[in-house]
């Protein structure tokens, strides 16, 4: 049974950094797509950042504009566990993030394209 498990959030000032990891268990094939999401009180769901990787290697990372240059998104396939490290955080970022799978090519702006959601990690940025 597939299992995505999320962690490292927390509270910080802004200007600060957090490291998000999220470990995957049960999966078994060998081209899929990794994504992080988020959602802030009262507002919708939106797309962070999306990997793909097919026997190893990263093929495409991608970023939502809101994040691009201060979040990187990256997998350590020996631990089956992606990360995304935030830097320069700023009070817009807080939100429970959620890590999601699918198998073959997912993009962040096509959340139906995952399959498999974790329970979310919760990010607080605050002076």
């Amino acid at each position: 049974e597939e299992h995505l498990v999320e962690s490292g959030g927390g509270s910080v000032q802004p200007g600060g950094s957090l490291r998000l990891s999220c470990a995957a268990s049960g999966f078994t094939f060998s081209s899929n797509s990794m994504g992080w999401f988020r959602q802030a009180p009262g507002k919708e769901r939106e797309g962070v950042a999306s990997i793909y990787t097919r026997d190893g290697s990263t093929y495409y990372a991608d970023y939502a504009d809101s994040v691009k240059g201060r979040f990187t998104i990256s997998p350590d396939n020996l631990k089956n566990t992606v990360y995304l490290q935030m830097n320069s955080l700023k009070p817009e970022d807080t939100a429970m993030y959620y890590c999601a799978a699918g198998s073959g090519l997912a993009r962040w702006w096509r959340a139906y394209e995952f399959n498999y959601w974790g329970q979310g990690t919760q990010v607080t940025v605050s002076s």
